[in-house]
């Protein structure tokens, strides 16, 4: 909308109408996965638009506020996806037997259906936590149309702002992300039969995939999330995490994350001590997993002490966390900055 301009700030949002003409299908896709919801790719021509809202906000306020809320709706979809496909291959590994017995006994089985029902269980207590941050800081907003906030609700809506804009890129990038390490569990759990399309976890299988490339692929979410690395934000969160009260039965797993919480610490300080930008865009999906897994880890062990349901889950989560934190530790102790040369390809 401004002449001239050629960056995100010359950009304001417009609403078209149908009726008005203009605008042209080109076709309906053919896609991978979601085929329940048509997508095609709108040609406008000539098509009249009004303004909507206030000029060269059409991006920086306007899409980045829309986009946010998406980007809760794919975690929550990936969680749903992910319950599905934990759901088919449990029931596939509970009737399926081999050599007179059900596969679900087999330890090469009941560890993946484990590991899937804790990264369920840890992406959808994420969500539950970034959807809190989101329900207060707009409670706020809503408080603000009827009257005027006092300075200190003021304060605890910017800090849940804060919050919910740093947790949302790590729900949805951590959640899509495991959303499809399950689907692809749940077709190896019924082998070759997970293949065919008489199988629901093919479909699912597909279906997952969409989930870490729309509305901000992972690498983008990471793009979101690592400033709240670099400004503390997790690392503040972990801290009010680690006061919070557990059962006395994870004290040990406690101290450990307290432990994995100091080399996350010192894996950012290595990485930001370089003042290299190439080299932090280079370690961020490391360093966010990292703040990730610890989170995750936390939320199991609180969700584990009001509810012992979640025990196994909590527990089977903290060990995958624990080899994921140490190994990306490890590889940035052991990272010399100047390799990140070597990764670049002609």
């Amino acid at each position: 909308s401004e002449e001239g301009t050629k960056d995100g700030r010359g950009l304001s949002m417009f609403i078209y109408d149908k009726n008005d003409g203009g605008v042209t299908v080109r076709r309906i896709e053919n896609k991978m996965g979601i085929k329940g919801s048509p997508t095609c790719e709108l040609v406008f021509k000539n098509a009249k638009a009004e303004l909507c809202g206030s000029r060269k906000l059409g991006l920086i306020k306007y899409v980045m506020a829309l986009m946010n809320g998406a980007r809760l709706g794919i975690a929550a979809q990936s969680v749903g996806v992910s319950e599905a496909a934990y759901r088919e291959a449990l029931s596939y590994a509970r009737d399926r037997r081999q050599f007179g017995k059900a596969i679900i006994e087999f330890p090469a089985v009941f560890e993946i259906l484990s590991v899937m029902k804790a990264k369920l269980d840890a992406s959808r207590s994420l969500l539950y936590e970034t959807t809190r941050f989101v329900d207060m800081y707009k409670t706020y907003e809503d408080i603000a149309r009827e009257r005027s906030l006092t300075a200190e609700e003021r304060a605890e809506m910017k800090t849940y702002s804060k919050l919910a804009d740093a947790f949302t890129p790590l729900s949805k990038g951590l959640g899509s992300e495991y959303c499809n390490q399950n689907a692809y569990d749940a077709v190896q759990i019924h082998g070759g039969s997970g293949f065919m399309k008489d199988y629901a976890c093919e479909r699912i299988y597909r279906d997952a995939r969409i989930t870490s490339i729309y509305e901000g692929t992972t690498q983008l979410q990471v793009v979101a999330a690592i400033r709240h690395v670099t400004t503390g934000t997790y690392l503040g969160r972990i801290r009010t995490y680690q006061e919070e009260p557990i059962a006395e039965t994870f004290a040990s797993i406690k101290e450990e994350l307290i432990a994995m919480t100091a080399r996350y610490e010192a894996a950012v300080e290595k990485v930001t001590a370089a003042k290299n930008s190439e080299y932090l865009d280079f370690m961020a999906r490391r360093l966010v997993e990292m703040a990730g897994n610890i989170i995750m880890s936390y939320l199991m062990l609180l969700d584990a002490t009001r509810n012992a349901e979640f025990e196994k889950s909590a527990r089977v989560y903290f060990n995958m966390a624990k080899a994921e934190v140490a190994k990306h530790a490890d590889f940035i102790d052991s990272f010399n900055p100047a390799d990140v040369e070597l990764y670049k390809q002609a």
